[in-house]
């Protein structure tokens, strides 16, 4: 299965300003229940992605106010992407290899499409075959 295949069903892809406050940021996450967004700069392209964690170890792990802190602030900037076309098993590769659990997805002009997560991966892959669902499971839950 592929990517398009994946996302094409979406209605939306989630994204925030840059000049979104923090605040602001934790109540989009929660109100549309994922757990990372795209950042888009004043022109509409992709900069950035602030994530849950980003929220609890930049702003509420230090003792920040996140009303006062705009998400450009901690936003993560080394964006890992993926094509329409990559098929799911490159993608659990690519999340494995940088240790992520969201891919960003991006067409031929650099147009932002959304997000695969470990989450989606897990539902597809489940389904398909059990032996890669365990070998995800594992990814999101490692044995310490």
């Amino acid at each position: 299965m592929k990517v398009s295949e994946l996302i094409g069903s979406r209605r939306e892809v989630f994204s925030i300003s840059e000049e979104t406050s923090v605040h602001q940021a934790a109540q989009y996450l929660r109100e549309r229940q994922v757990r990372s967004v795209g950042v888009l700069d004043s022109a509409g392209r992709l900069i950035g992605v602030v994530s849950q964690s980003d929220i609890s170890d930049k702003v509420a792990a230090e003792n920040k106010c996140p009303a006062w802190m705009k998400v450009s602030d901690v936003m993560s900037r080394n964006l890992i992407s993926v094509s329409l076309e990559m098929t799911l098993e490159d993608c659990l590769a690519l999340m494995d290899k940088h240790n992520v659990y969201h891919l960003l997805v991006m067409d031929g002009r650099n147009n932002f499409h959304g997000m695969v997560s470990v989450s989606d991966l897990l539902r597809v892959l489940a389904t398909d075959n059990k032996e890669r669902a365990d070998l995800l499971q594992a990814f999101i839950d490692p044995v310490r």
